[in-house]
């Protein structure tokens, strides 16, 4: 599967660029987008994250990247917030949604460092409600995730299991205005995963998330005392946020394999309750404080699964000009019984 995606993105005029960590994991990149397009182990060439269907052929890709549509190619992406401002050029009207280009795919421009590959775009975003222009400059790296489990040495039922994981280092700078001038903004940061699965988001207390848009059935959201549930299998695109004072930083998602194996897909990010989370509702432009998010959509977009997560922003009101934050992706895969153990280490004993 990597050698074929590989191959497939050349021929399509989008080379991409491969990182391997001391461990033997694999991360794909896709400078087109700023995107780490795959995750594999040194066992398979399996990937654990949705990509689009169309990058399967030559023919297909070719079409996709040749269109006006948003080229969503999948994988682990960077977004900016508010969305209201940056993905509604007629906010309040949300009838249009826009995905700007010069934010997705952008322009990145690789750089070799000593440390290793970096990701730069330069860009500039209107903010539909103040109308302000902001000059912006994401910048993202790799570096190596090791496996969290390494010294659990109590842990000795997991020796099937497969891993592969990556550190993601991301900033975000204003290269115009002051801090006081800039209307804020935020880095969001999102990786897309199969359909089907369930999002497991610990809690400090128990917290009801809030419904950004779409119907959730019941039975698909299951909150318990330390635990959000999520269980992303329905048809259409719905979305939960959840507040910053409620999480601390961890979110899973687990799988089936075609093999009849399970993955899990843990993202672990720095949640600040003190920083200023500005994305906000659709519906209420007041009701701050949301750190981490997810989405189903299984639509004409795609059927895929997204995690995502939001970092403070920067800009009036924050007092900083630039914010970096450093997460890593933990990916697992094995029996069910054995995925279950880590859920239990990782993250919740709420099963």
């Amino acid at each position: 599967m990597t050698e074929k995606l590989i191959q497939t993105l050349d021929s399509v005029g989008k080379p991409t660029e491969l990182y391997r960590s001391p461990d033997g994991s694999t991360a794909l990149i896709l400078p087109y987008g700023g995107r780490i397009l795959g995750l594999f182990t040194p066992e398979s060439d399996e990937n654990f994250y949705w990509t689009h269907s169309a990058l399967e052929s030559v023919p297909s890709a070719a079409d996709f990247y040749e269109s006006d549509q948003w080229h969503n190619s999948g994988g682990d992406r960077t977004w900016l917030s508010p969305e209201v401002d940056i993905f509604f050029p007629n906010f309040p009207n949300t009838e249009k949604y826009w995905q700007p280009r010069q934010l997705d795919p952008g322009q990145y421009q690789v750089v070799k460092t000593d440390r290793g590959l970096q990701l730069n775009n330069r860009l500039k975003v209107t903010l539909s409600r103040s109308k302000q222009e902001v000059e912006l400059q994401i910048t993202k790296s790799v570096a190596p995730a090791p496996n969290p489990l390494q010294y659990e040495r109590a842990l000795t039922d997991l020796a099937g299991i497969q891993y592969a994981g990556y550190t993601l280092c991301t900033s975000l700078e204003l290269e115009s205005a002051g801090v006081e001038v800039s209307a804020p903004v935020g880095l969001w940061n999102l990786v897309q995963m199969p359909h089907g699965g369930d999002m497991l988001v610990p809690t400090y207390v128990r917290t009801n998330p809030k419904l950004y848009f779409g119907s959730i059935d019941l039975e698909d959201l299951i909150v318990s005392d330390h635990l959000v549930r999520y269980k992303m299998r329905a048809s259409g695109e719905q979305k939960i946020g959840i507040r910053a004072i409620a999480t601390p930083g961890r979110v899973g998602y687990v799988y089936p394999t075609r093999d009849g194996r399970w993955a899990l897909i843990i993202r672990n990010f720095f949640v600040n309750p003190s920083g200023q989370y500005i994305d906000v509702p659709w519906d209420n432009t007041e009701d701050m404080g949301y750190s981490t998010q997810a989405c189903n959509v299984n639509s004409d977009l795609g059927s895929f699964s997204e995690l995502e997560y939001h970092v403070p922003a920067i800009g009036h009101g924050t007092g900083h000009t630039r914010c970096e934050d450093v997460a890593q992706v933990w990916a697992f895969r094995g029996s069910r019984q054995e995925i279950d153990s880590i859920i239990k280490s990782l993250l919740t004993s709420e099963q």
